[in-house]
């Protein structure tokens, strides 16, 4: 049986929902990101937004150029995870396989509950009703024999839309004259390269093959097949184990030279990356600084350890790549686990003897909370849950580059 495929994707998510909750903002260009005055980038934005060239990961300068009457909110990531836990759980009802891609977007396999074709459109509608009956929300939603067919249909119509795309050979009329981007991975720079060298269209990619592979390798041959229809992913859930790293990074809105403070901020940092490993039940054996210069060059460090459950060793593995690193303004600056793993690694060995115990480490992170709270006058104890919320963080972190002391 081939399969059948739904691709759901909401539309504007976080505009939407402010929209929802808030319809003085309806038919207004809203823009959820950081504010014009700040440092950042858009994460969203309305329909009447994008009419002004607006879209998701642009500059928020850039974005107040070309929209200064827009309004801008700062999102509420919160209540989007809150609303996007309940669209999983309406959709999910309905496949014997779903791949959450993001808070608003699914693939869905619904072959074993649709048996035809027809099946899979009666899902569909029942998944697009739904969604606004009870979340008050609109989606787009692609059926397809394919992800790529499913995810490209459910852009077709957008906001609100229902396409499908049911034979290769409807993908490949529908997309042959189209962009190269048009195609599952071919972002920014693949295109580029492939624009320079005169491959501007689907066709263009099944008309050169060989020169495709030349100039992408593996990635080439992977979106010469695409190009033919050819995709046979299957949806798989997404599994925590397969992730390659946990962490968690903070955007100064000025830069920072003061590595006093970063050294703070790493302490928050941890904790936040150690409550994410939690909550998925994995464990790393390596920390990994992340630093972006005044100048936006950036590095990584890594640092193999051989147990890094905790905060406080998290911390003082960073602390440890911080001493290390070129001491400039720093714009960014983020830590994360690799080497994940669902095993936590129990054996005994020499490097490991010395470790401090779990009520050591509890003592130490007490006392560092203490100090943050002593410099900063903040009562940090009292506040660690809300402190894993990132727009919490992020409001933490920059009155502590305002209040820091010199």
């Amino acid at each position: 049986m081939n399969q059948m495929i739904i691709h759901v994707d909401m539309d504007a998510f976080y505009a939407s929902v402010e929209i929802r909750d808030n319809p003085s903002l309806r038919g207004k260009p809203l823009i959820i990101g950081s504010l014009p005055n700040e440092r950042g980038v858009v994460a969203t934005c309305s329909y009447e937004a994008r009419k002004f060239g607006v879209h998701s990961g642009m500059n928020i300068k850039e974005a107040y150029r070309l929209c200064p009457r827009g309004i801008y909110m700062h999102p509420h990531f919160d209540k989007y995870k809150a609303i996007s836990h309940r669209l999983h759980q309406i959709w999910n009802t309905y496949a014997s396989a779903s791949q959450a891609i993001a808070l608003d977007e699914a693939y869905l396999d619904v072959t074993e509950q649709a048996k035809d074709w027809d099946g899979a459109r009666r899902i569909a509608r029942i998944i697009k009703q739904r969604t606004r009956n009870e979340v008050g929300l609109t989606c787009s939603v692609g059926v397809a024999y394919s992800k790529t067919a499913a995810k490209t249909a459910s852009e077709e119509k957008k906001p609100d839309g229902y396409f499908e795309i049911l034979t290769a050979e409807d993908f490949v009329n529908l997309i042959i004259d189209r962009d190269v981007r048009v195609l599952y991975t071919v972002g920014a720079k693949s295109a580029a390269k492939l624009h320079t060298a005169g491959i501007r269209t689907v066709r263009d990619i099944r008309d050169n093959p060989q020169t495709v592979a030349r100039l992408l390798g593996k990635q080439g041959r992977w979106i010469t097949q695409l190009a033919y229809g050819i995709d046979g992913r299957k949806v798989e859930p997404y599994r925590p184990e397969e992730a390659k790293s946990i962490g968690r990074e903070v955007t100064f809105q000025k830069d920072v030279a003061n590595y006093a403070l970063l050294r703070d901020i790493l302490i928050l940092l941890a904790l936040s990356v150690q409550h994410r490993a939690e909550r998925v039940g994995l464990h790393g054996k390596g920390v990994t600084l992340k630093l972006t210069y005044a100048d936006m060059k950036s590095i990584t460090r890594s640092r193999a350890a051989y147990s890094t459950d905790s905060a406080v060793t998290i911390f003082h593995e960073a602390a440890a790549i911080l001493d290390t690193v070129e001491q400039r303004p720093v714009r960014l600056i983020g830590v994360s686990l690799y080497n994940l793993s669902q095993e936590k690694n129990a054996q005994l060995t020499i490097e490991n003897f010395f470790e401090p115990s779990a009520d050591r480490q509890n003592d130490e992170l007490q006392s560092l909370l203490n100090a943050l709270s002593e410099r900063y006058h903040l009562k940090f104890s009292e506040n660690l849950d809300k402190l894993f919320e990132a727009e919490t963080l992020h409001k933490t972190v920059e009155y502590m580059r305002r209040h820091s002391p010199e």
